[in-house]
Order: structure tokens, then sequence, then C-alpha cells
């Protein structure tokens, strides 16, 4: 199926074997995509904006590391295509990446509803992001995940300003105990700017 399409179906998938024989390649293809895509926010947290090619090279890793069959394909699909923007907003799977376990443990507890403080920052309007919600981010005793997945909803008129070289674009977070943003760079912006074709 077109990625324009903006979701990815059986016939998408290529055979399993086939796929193990093309991983690095298909892999090294995607860096330069997956480069623009990926915005460090502070010295924790990254928002790796998803589209249609990252999130079918997912299904794909998945079912090669499972081999789960055709019960896993549906699985995956299900899981991967709400990842995928569908023309009006930009979705990211933002991590908070600390290597050091006790240190790790002890950020994410600090960070309890940091899904609530995740924005973008288009010119004027601060954009809010919409999680995911499949699961609770952050756990009874406040402690927050390491990975969470967002949307962030654009208007047309968002999408203008967004398109302007003018107007500074940022990737954000506003929480208490860890706020930092990050300009995206004039290609990071027309990367992601496909996301609203």
């Amino acid at each position: 199926m077109p990625a324009a399409e903006k979701r990815i179906t059986r016939e998408d998938v290529i055979d399993f074997d086939k796929f193990a024989r093309e991983r690095g390649e298909r892999r090294k293809a995607l860096i330069p995509t997956k480069r623009l895509r990926r915005i460090e926010v502070g010295p924790v947290a990254t928002f790796y904006f998803e589209n249609f090619e990252t999130m079918l090279f997912q299904v794909q890793e998945m079912l090669h590391i499972e081999r789960g069959g055709e019960e896993q394909i549906k699985d995956e699909l299900h899981a991967y295509n709400p990842l995928i923007p569908q023309g009006s907003e930009l979705v990211a799977t933002v991590m908070f990446e600390i290597e050091d376990a006790r240190r790790r443990e002890e950020m994410l507890k600090r960070l309890t509803h940091v899904e609530e403080h995740l924005f973008l920052k288009i010119g004027d309007d601060k954009i809010y992001c919409k999680p995911e919600e499949d699961a609770e981010r952050t756990s009874p005793d406040g402690k927050t995940s390491s990975v969470h997945f967002v949307r962030f909803p654009i208007t047309d008129a968002q999408k203008a300003v967004f398109r302007s070289p003018s107007v500074e674009i940022f990737a954000g977070v506003d929480h208490e105990n860890y706020a930092h943003m990050a300009a995206l760079s004039p290609a990071s912006r027309a990367e992601l700017a496909k996301d609203f074709e």
C-alpha cells in the first residue's frame, strides 16, 4: 500500500526470510530519515517522530525477532498503525533514556505525569500532546514510564506556520523537574512537514 494511505496492511509486510536478507540494507537506507526525525530535548529525553516507513520497519523488526507468523502480523499492525500520522498531526515516541538503572529509577519517579508536559511550539502556539490511551503511563507510586506514545494535533493554520522558514519550531518538556526545549533544524522541519501531506 502506498505510504500516502497512512496505514500498513498485510500486503506491505514482506516475507520474513526476504527481510532477514535485506535487513541491514533496509536499516541503512532508513538512517537519514530517522536522524532527521530524532530530536534530543535536554540530556535524557528524545522525541522520535514516526511515519509510515519507520513503523513498517518496526513491524518487520518485531516479526524478525519474535517469528510469530501470521497471528503476530495482526498484532503488530494493530499496535503500530495508530503511530502513523494521518495528515493533521505529528506522532512521536518520546523516550527518557538513562543507562544507569538506579539513576533511571530516580528520574522516572520525579517525572510523574510527564506526558501532560510534552509540547511543540510552533510560532506563538504551544501544542501539548495527546498521549495514547492504551495504558496508564504513570504507576500508582508516581513513577512514569520511560516510553510515551504521543500525538500532536496540528491545525491547517499551524501547518502553514510550520512550513514558514522565518518561524522557529521547538519540541519541549515543561515538567517542574525537567524543563528543556530544542529547536528543530530546517532539515528536520522539512522532513516532518511531509506528515501533513
